[in-house]
């Protein structure tokens, strides 16, 4: 039976709804709506100006109308008179498309005309900064090898609880918390989902960590690579396919415990992820993670080469498990719904055309990359190089729409453009006396 946010809204002591939804470059733009308006609201949705937010539009363009899920509603727990809800942007009576939350749920739609469900689980790292964003915010973290302290992860119990208290609270079923490999750097996990509920939760997660790091005078990021010496943020997903209840990732016999059909899945992701690494690493500074040289603990956690592996997480893809893989290419930049609907449409394009991504290469790619086969490839080097291989993508215009990444790439080749503009004291300093 369909949410009635009214009722809902007098049932739980809602006063205000944010009617919330995610532009092209991952940023949540909303509206503060009254319970008393939200009957029409869900209706009719809440108006913005796409020109505004980075959707491709300009500002003669009519409303946007973004008409909420009742089905994401989520009622802030440290704000529990305000309720948030992903919302689908329409225009002129017709889904925007090419809005990231249409997107992944038209390609979700697609795959289960076949009867499939990818679930996901996603491993968002960010870092607790100072207020003010230019040092990390705890200055007694200084470890080489801060990964799992202790002191460090209790030094900030007080944001880490709190948000794992309203996770709790939400029923996402988060199972633990960590300090991650890098000085500030945290990570927490909940429960793997539906892809859209992984999404829209992922989506809200970002704003509650950043929110709450605000209330405890902090300032939290997802950026992949705030710090030269320091080990990026990744945000590494999980990934399972389901038919009727089943696992089709599942096969207890293989040696990884991985089925044809997720090696399918699997060779289908190796072969676009090129053409996909604009949109899993879709900033200027996701390449300065990918392409990092060794961090202060020792490695980068980040791949720059198309393999996979067993438990193995110097490679692009790893098997920790029967069941699934991990896709460790992806940083905290990348947009919660594009990320799951370019997977999806990799995978399932590797599972129509039987995609081999070969044997499982359990190498340590840090030390021994160069023992890799011939042919084995390299990921771009930088987002302008990724853009150009996404504008080229057959697979992505097929199955994301040309209207997505004509208007992607557009707006991230001006954001390359407006990077390439700045003059740099590196430069001045190598060039100066050239």
């Amino acid at each position: 039976m369909a949410v009635d946010l009214a009722v809902e809204a007098r049932k739980r002591g809602i006063k205000y709804f944010l009617i919330s939804y995610v532009d092209l470059f991952g940023t949540l733009r909303a509206k503060l709506a009254p319970a008393a308006a939200i009957g029409d609201m869900a209706k009719e949705g809440a108006g913005f100006a796409g020109f505004a937010s980075w959707l491709d539009m300009t500002p003669a363009d009519p409303d946007v109308l973004a008409i909420p899920d009742p089905s994401s509603l989520i009622q802030l727990p440290w704000k529990r008179e305000v309720g948030w809800l992903a919302a689908d942007p329409y225009m002129n009576g017709k889904l925007v498309e090419h809005a990231p939350r249409n997107i992944l749920k038209r390609v979700i739609d697609k795959a289960a005309k076949d009867g499939y469900q990818m679930k996901t689980g996603v491993e968002c790292e960010f870092f607790l900064l100072s207020a003010d964003g230019l040092a990390i915010s705890d200055a007694a973290d200084i470890q080489a090898k801060p990964c799992y302290d202790q002191s460090a992860l209790m030094r900030r119990y007080d944001v880490i609880s709190e948000i794992c208290d309203a996770m709790l609270e939400l029923g996402w079923g988060p199972y633990q918390n960590d300090h991650e490999d890098a000085n500030g750097q945290f990570e927490m996990n909940w429960l793997y989902d539906d892809a859209l509920v992984t999404a829209d939760r992922q989506a809200f997660f970002k704003y509650m960590v950043k929110a709450v790091a605000e209330k405890h005078g902090l300032r939290a990021t997802f950026m992949p690579k705030p710090f030269a010496n320091l080990t990026g943020s990744g945000c590494h997903v999980h990934v399972s396919l389901w038919k009727d209840g089943r696992n089709l990732f599942e096969d207890g016999n293989d040696g990884i415990g991985l089925s044809r059909t997720a090696y399918s899945f699997i060779g289908g992701v190796m072969d676009a992820a090129s053409d996909i690494c604009a949109i899993t690493n879709p900033t200027v500074n996701s390449y300065k993670r990918i392409n990092a040289p060794v961090t202060l603990s020792g490695a980068t956690w980040s791949p720059n080469t198309v393999t996979y592996a067993g438990n193995n997480r110097t490679h692009m893809i790893r098997v920790p498990g029967s069941g699934r893989f991990e896709f460790r290419l992806a940083d905290g930049a990348a947009n919660p719904y594009l990320l799951p609907a370019a997977l999806l449409a990799a995978g399932l394009d590797g599972i129509e055309r039987g995609a081999d991504p070969g044997k499982p290469l359990d190498i340590d790619m840090y030390a021994e990359g160069h023992k890799a086969p011939a042919g084995t490839r390299k990921l771009p080097l930088n987002l302008l190089d990724a853009l150009r291989l996404t504008g080229k993508s057959a697979l992505l215009r097929r199955e994301l729409g040309d209207e997505f990444v004509d208007s992607y790439v557009k707006l991230k080749s001006s954001e390359w453009d407006d990077f390439s503009r700045q003059l740099t004291p590196w430069e001045r300093a190598a060039t100066l006396d050239c």
